[in-house]
């Protein structure tokens, strides 16, 4: 196992964005439902429900809310949760080009979530950050 990266320049320089193939769907249900059988992606208990990201397909099947429909692209480098200005970067080139996104930091990696529709868009413009932070230049 690599250790963690808390260099910036050397994370946007090694961040290797990819994106997964599917479409991902943020919802919302009741804070104590089980969803331990729909395999969620992720959750995070808020004190208004419990928020998911589960596959598309999944989400329709089960009829449930469709809050926001995205596409998910890992960055493929070992990233220091104590790491400072990652998101700030990704989400700055993002911004640039008129990409939402939603961040989530796991204990590995960080991924991103942009509209499904901007999800080639928003790998064009990560890549092209990792580039420029390659050779030296700033984001």
């Amino acid at each position: 196992m690599s250790q963690p990266v808390s260099d910036l320049a050397q994370l946007l320089a090694s961040m290797q964005p990819e994106l997964n193939e599917g479409a991902y769907v943020f919802s919302s249900v009741l804070a104590d439902r089980d969803v331990s059988q729909l395999a969620p992606l992720a959750t995070f208990r808020e004190r208004e429900g419990l928020t998911i990201i589960i596959d598309e397909p999944t989400a329709l099947r089960e009829g449930l809310p469709v809050l926001f429909r995205a596409a998910w692209i890992t960055l493929n480098v070992h990233s220091d949760l104590e790491a400072v200005g990652l998101t700030a970067a990704v989400a700055e080139a993002l911004t640039r080009a008129c990409i939402s996104c939603n961040v989530v930091a796991a204990a590995f990696h960080d991924h991103i979530f942009v509209p499904v529709e901007r999800a080639r868009d928003a790998l064009a413009q990560l890549t092209d950050l990792q580039a420029r932070a390659g050779q030296g230049v700033p984001g």
